[in-house]
C-alpha cells in the first residue's frame, strides 16, 4: 500500500492588530526660495530645493503618535514625479513604516479634483490588503493653498471628514470611535466620529520628532513601493492630469512692490504716552475725517 501523503500546512498568520493609518504627503518647492520670472511670470523651479509640505509633517507626527500608543502601522503615500521618493524616504526616516509613490506621466498637471481621484484609487488598492482606519493629510499645501484634496478623498471614499483638527482627544479601538477638537471661526468644536475617517491637521498642533538613527538607516535601505496609474488602481487615466482637470492656472505673478514707503516715528526719549499721541496725530493727519468720527464716538 502506498503511504499517505502528508502535506505540511503553514500556520495561519495572526490577524494584524492596532491601527492601519495612511498619511498623504506631497513634495513641494521650498516657498521661501521660489522666484517668479519677471518676463514670463512663471515660477522658476530651477535650483529650488524641495521639502515635505510642512502641514503634512504635523499630520505625519499625529499618525506616528497614535501608532506608538495603540500599535499598528503608518504608511506614507504620495503622488508626484519619481523625485518625490526623496520626500517619502524623509518620512520613513521620521518613523513611518511603509512608503508608496504613485507616479505616471499621465498625472502631470493634475488639479485638486484629478489628484484626489488618483489618490483615492491608490488608497482603495491599499485597503484591499488591510482596511484603513484613518487617512491623514495636512490642512493644505503651501504651493496650492486650496485645502481641497483631503475633503475630495473623503468624499470619494465615503469617509467622515474631520478638517482643521487641532488635537485628538481620545480614540476607542473597541468602539471604533474618535473624538477630536476642530478649530473654527467661532472657536473650537469637539467632534465625535466613527472610524474609518479622514483627518486634516492644522499647523503647530504637535512637535515634530527627530528621526532616530535606526529609522534613518532603515529609510536609506528601504524599498519604496512605486506604482503606475494601473498598478495604483486608476481605472480611467483620462480623469488624471490635464485632461481630467477642469481648473487650470492661467497666470502666476509676483505682487507689485508698494511705491509708498513706511513713515518712521522717532521714539527715543519719549514716554509710551507721548509715542501714542504721536501715532494718533499721524493717523489724524493722514485721514482728517477720522478725527471727527472718533471725537463723535467719544461723546
Amino acid at each position: 500500500m502506498d503511504e499517505p501523503i502528508i502535506e505540511a500546512l503553514e500556520p495561519p498568520k495572526p490577524a494584524p492588530t492596532g491601527l492601519n493609518i495612511v498619511v498623504c504627503i506631497k513634495q513641494v518647492p521650498d516657498s521661501a526660495q521660489i522666484r517668479v520670472h519677471p518676463v514670463t511670470n512663471t515660477i522658476m523651479r530651477q535650483g529650488v530645493p524641495t521639502i515635505i509640505n510642512p502641514y503634512d509633517l504635523f499630520a505625519l507626527e499625529e499618525a506616528l503618535r497614535l501608532r506608538d500608543e495603540y500599535g499598528g502601522q503608518v504608511t506614507v503615500l504620495s503622488m508626484g514625479p519619481p523625485m518625490a521618493e526623496d520626500a517619502l524616504r524623509r518620512a520613513l526616516g521620521l518613523g513611518a513604516d511603509k512608503a508608496v509613490l504613485i507616479t505616471d506621466r499621465r498625472f502631470a498637471g493634475s488639479d485638486t479634483l484629478a489628484t484626489s481621484f488618483a489618490l483615492t484609487a491608490a488608497l482603495t488598492t491599499l485597503a484591499e490588503e488591510r482596511p484603513i482606519d484613518i487617512v491623514f493629510t495636512g490642512k493644505q499645501t503651501i504651493d496650492g493653498d486650496t485645502a481641497q484634496v483631503g475633503p475630495g478623498i473623503a468624499r470619494r471614499m465615503g469617509l467622515n471628514q474631520l478638517t482643521y483638527v487641532s488635537a485628538i482627544d481620545s480614540l476607542d479601538l473597541a468602539a471604533q470611535g474618535i473624538v477630536v477638537r476642530r478649530r473654527s471661526e467661532g472657536g473650537v468644536q469637539v467632534l465625535r466620529s466613527k472610524l474609518p475617517c479622514l483627518i486634516t491637521m492644522l499647523e503647530d498642533t504637535n512637535t515634530i520628532r527627530r528621526g532616530t538613527v535606526q529609522d534613518l538607516l532603515r529609510a536609506a535601505r528601504a524599498d519604496v513601493t512605486v506604482w503606475s496609474a494601473e498598478q495604483a488602481g486608476v481605472e480611467d487615466p483620462m480623469k488624471c492630469g490635464l485632461r481630467g482637470s477642469p481648473t487650470v492656472v492661467k497666470r502666476v505673478f509676483a505682487p507689485s512692490p508698494r511705491a509708498e514707503k513706511a513713515e518712521m516715528v522717532t521714539v527715543e526719549g519719549k514716554t509710551p504716552a507721548q509715542i501714542g499721541d504721536a501715532l494718533i496725530d499721524l493717523l489724524f493727519a493722514r485721514d482728517p475725517k477720522l478725527e471727527a468720527v472718533v471725537t463723535a464716538a467719544a461723546r
